[in-house]
């Protein structure tokens, strides 16, 4: 029974997640496009959410790469760079608690902005609060598995996660088997992991598929023209002030001899 319960939840679970994940964001955005927002609120408390979000962001911008750089490169790229699995393990240990620290700080700060501001509060609906709370939950079980990480300083525990990740993406069979024997924390923190990816295009989290991130090498793309003349720009002329002024000379009335 265990064994079978293993492999629905770590063999069959998670290609069930990828699929709504990849599929459900497809047709949002293909049907429900006025819904494909982040639903900001950022008119109330300024400053809260100003500290709260820039941290989260930050923080959840390393772990998130991390993750998928510590997970997805094949070992064999570690080993050409001589890192050893427990250098890889201390590097994972430092920079994700880091990055978990300054994240859980931000995620704080907007869980309070959410739930105890009624303003707040009433304009939310119950996507915004449970996806809120359930990243607050699955950062907090992160934060937890450091613990755990450091009975494992050798790295070997890590190097089963990275089988099983990408034996997954590989269609690798009976890759649930991997991680059979490791920690209920890991697990609980794999199960919730996967679940986000499930409940993604159904939440506000979709907005990160809208990410300007080629804004960083784009050019310039507003022209603006001004009424000054700039240094090498001959200035116009002003126009005369009366009328008579563009009457050329020889074409000016000329008075008779009799007056």
């Amino acid at each position: 029974m265990a064994d079978a319960t293993n492999h629905a939840v770590f063999g069959w679970y998670p290609y069930l997640c990828l699929t709504v994940f990849l599929l459900g964001s497809l047709l949002r955005f293909d049907r429900e496009q006025y819904t494909w927002r982040s639903g900001s609120s950022q008119m109330l408390r300024k400053r809260q959410l100003f500290w709260g979000s820039n941290l989260f962001h930050v923080g959840i911008l390393v772990i998130f790469l991390g993750h998928v750089g510590g997970l997805l490169t094949p070992i064999w790229v570690f080993e050409a760079l001589g890192i050893s699995h427990g250098a890889k393990q201390w590097i994972a240990i430092g920079v994700g608690g880091v990055a978990g620290v300054v994240c859980f700080i931000g995620m704080t700060l907007l869980v309070h902005r959410r739930l105890f501001d009624s303003r707040i509060r009433n304009t939310s609906s119950f996507g915004d609060i449970a996806i809120l709370l359930l990243l607050y939950v699955q950062l907090i079980l992160g934060l937890c598995t450091i613990t755990v990480s450091l009975q494992h300083l050798e790295g070997h525990e890590m190097v089963k996660f990275m089988a099983w990740a990408q034996g997954v993406l590989t269609l690798k069979p009976n890759v649930s088997a991997l991680i059979a024997d490791v920690h209920p924390l890991f697990k609980l923190h794999l199960v919730l992991g996967m679940t986000i990816f499930l409940l993604f295009p159904f939440t506000r989290l979709v907005h990160v598929w809208s990410a300007p991130v080629w804004y960083i090498g784009r050019r310039g793309y507003q022209i603006v023209r001004s009424n000054r003349p700039s240094s090498g720009r001959v200035a116009p002329r002003a126009r005369p002030a009366t009328a008579a002024a563009e009457w050329p000379a020889a074409r000016q009335p000329q008075a008779s001899p009799a007056e």
